[in-house]
């Protein structure tokens, strides 16, 4: 009796001492890098193992569910991807607005630890924001790509609950899927553009979408010739698409991206027109009008976002 006595109490001892040394491992807090309302690189000290967040944005979102943090979420702005929308309405998490108005009274009552935000409302809300809760503000870097900036923002985001070695496996398969999708892109030329309150504007390498561009490897001559290709593109004539004449034609519908304007014309409606159906690249049936909007406009930068994006350009170019 003694010897089983002295045998658990020794258990005890080592079961104390691992747990008070796991404790003494753990830090207080973790620096992230990330970006600040002018999209400058800065770092930011957050509460490792946050159990309090707001998220702002639907990449942030993506990568923060892929984690299985949702039970952190105590307050998130509104979401029509179908995917996210169950996380953003989640019992007891907080609406705090939409993705482009925040609502700060609700964002302080959350009392969060952190906040996640995206691209938008930076200019409006970062300020305020930071008073309440350290702001993380991720977008993505030209520079890096896509597919890389998913990967380096989902393992920053991971680090601030010590989940890092997860995101290789979640990302796993991207850059063959990419190979793939350059082989087929080599050499051929195409015009990016979106369709929004029945005109049509040529997206550039810089904005959304640009992954067509930029990693898969499309040859984008709407950008060659001093096309002003800003964030929601520029627009242009159908006379011109015909004039560049591509052998491919991608296009984004804004309109049902948003659902802001049900009465709206698809971009199917607004593309199939006398001019565009002239092209060589109609006639060959590749005029490829993506087929998750939503997710190509709002979703950019999420692991599963992604993975969806991959699955539209497979779908119109690889499927037999």
């Amino acid at each position: 009796m003694k010897k089983l006595f002295s045998l658990l109490l020794a258990v005890m001892c080592l079961l104390t001492s691992a747990c008070a040394f796991a404790e003494a491992e753990m830090p207080e807090t973790i620096v992230i890098e990330c970006v600040d309302a002018n999209s400058e690189k800065i770092e930011v000290e957050v509460p490792y193992d946050a159990q309090r967040i707001v998220v702002l944005d639907m990449s942030c979102l993506d990568i923060l569910t892929s984690l299985g943090l949702e039970d952190r979420i105590v307050g998130c702005v509104s979401s029509s991807l179908d995917y996210l929308q169950p996380y953003a309405a989640a019992e007891g998490v907080v609406n705090v607005g939409t993705v482009k108005n925040f609502d700060l009274e609700a964002i302080m009552e959350c009392e969060p630890d952190i906040i996640f935000m995206g691209g938008r409302g930076a200019k409006d809300y970062y300020e305020n924001l930071c008073k309440i809760a350290p702001v993380i503000r991720i977008v993505t870097d030209s520079e890096l790509g896509l597919v890389e900036s998913v990967t380096v923002h989902a393992k920053e985001l991971a680090s601030i609950w010590g989940l890092e070695s997860e995101i290789d496996a979640k990302v796993a398969g991207f850059e063959a899927r990419i190979a793939r999708l350059q082989e087929f892109a080599a050499g051929k030329t195409m015009i990016l553009g979106m369709c929004s309150g029945g005109g049509f504007s040529v997206m550039g390498d810089t904005g959304r979408c640009s992954i067509i561009g930029t990693e898969i490897g499309f040859d984008n001559i709407g950008v060659k010739d001093n096309v002003d290709t800003a964030t929601h593109g520029d627009e242009a004539s159908f006379e011109y698409i015909v004039s560049m004449n591509p052998e491919y034609i991608f296009v984004m519908d804004r309109d049902a991206a948003t659902g802001t304007n049900p009465s709206a014309k698809t971009a199917k409606e607004i593309m199939e027109n006398e001019l565009v159906m002239s092209t060589e690249a109609y006639k060959n049936g590749n005029l490829i009008i993506l087929s998750r909007p939503d997710v190509w406009y709002t979703g950019e930068g999420g692991i599963t976002a992604l993975d969806m994006m991959l699955q539209d350009l497979e779908n119109a170019l690889l499927a037999e």
